[in-house]
């Protein structure tokens, strides 16, 4: 079975499972576009352009998991020295977009003893109109310094949908932390984005 049917299968497998396009996006990594090009395959519709990131071997592993937070910790910290990041305004808050970047979010949260938000994405809603909303059981942001943190960056468009939710209700987003950065995402909204890895295709 080829890499394409494999994800044709797991994607497809999702849905059946009940997952909405958003969630099977976030599962995979992947684009909405890509998404949706995997459930229908609709005849003369040339498959998207898109990246498929794997690292279920990290994510199913709580120290590894660990590891790549600290990771991400230390690379913001080493920009903050450097004078790259805002010096001086340490964050309160870090809110993790769900679900990926919920266990990372808790975990740099955890190393530095700052409270912890949840964010639910849009595409996440079964509603006829879906909007995101930040999870009751956490934090709230309002008069927060916020650091969001996410695994993937696949467009931007959860990412300026998160940073918008958090300005409307009196939070200020300082920072963007993802491990795979798939676009090249410098900032999104005046809100700097600091990935581990950038992902690029060539040709």
């Amino acid at each position: 079975m080829s890499a394409l049917e494999e994800l044709i299968t797991k994607a497809k497998g999702l849905q059946a499972e009940g997952h909405t396009p958003g969630q099977i996006s976030d599962e995979l990594g992947l684009s909405m576009e890509t998404v949706t090009w995997l459930l229908t395959q609709q005849k003369g519709m040339e498959a998207p352009k898109d990246v498929h990131i794997d690292w279920t071997e990290v994510g199913s592993q709580g120290m590894l998991l660990s590891d790549m937070a600290i990771m991400m910790l230390k690379r913001f910290l080493y920009l903050a020295e450097g004078g790259i990041a805002p010096a001086g305004e340490a964050p309160d808050t870090v809110v993790g977009i769900a679900l990926s970047g919920v266990p990372l979010a808790t975990l740099i949260a955890a190393e530095e003893g700052l409270r912890l938000a949840v964010y639910l994405p849009a595409k996440h809603s079964r509603s006829e109109n879906p909007t995101g909303s930040l999870s009751g059981t956490f934090s709230s942001i309002t008069a927060q310094r916020c650091i969001i943190v996410d695994d993937v960056v696949t467009t931007g468009t959860t990412l300026a949908e998160t940073i918008a939710f958090l300005r409307r209700h009196g939070a200020i987003p300082m920072a963007v932390w993802s491990l795979f950065d798939k676009q090249g995402v410098r900032e999104v909204d005046g809100v700097p984005v600091h990935s581990l890895f950038r992902i690029s295709r060539l040709g």
